[in-house]
């Protein structure tokens, strides 16, 4: 009886070590999940930001060609516009510090 008492508790302490395991490699399994999530995030955000810079470029190339023409209603426009941007910079800017 004494033999078989102490197998089980061998076989219990087995099985405590081997769910201890297992808890770890599933620990380890979705911090992989996470990272590979994160890094997928990352390089979407990217990707996106390469896109928005080649068609920033493409909008600066025409306005710049339209600036050139000589077209003073143009010439307004491209003010009017690089006036907004700096205004809505500023107000992201002071955005920024009131939520810090």
């Amino acid at each position: 009886m004494s033999e078989a008492y102490e197998r089980e508790r061998q076989n219990n302490a087995r099985l405590d070590q081997l769910s201890a395991k297992v808890s770890a490699l599933r620990g380890v399994t979705i911090d992989i999940y996470d990272s590979a999530r994160a890094h997928e995030v990352i390089e979407s955000s990217s990707e996106t930001f390469s896109s928005m810079k080649t068609q920033l470029k493409g909008s600066a190339s025409r306005l710049g060609r339209m600036a050139a023409s000589g077209n003073k209603v143009a010439v307004f426009k491209l003010a009017g516009i690089v006036i907004a941007v700096v205004i809505l910079l500023y107000y992201i800017w002071k955005l920024a510090m009131f939520m810090f």
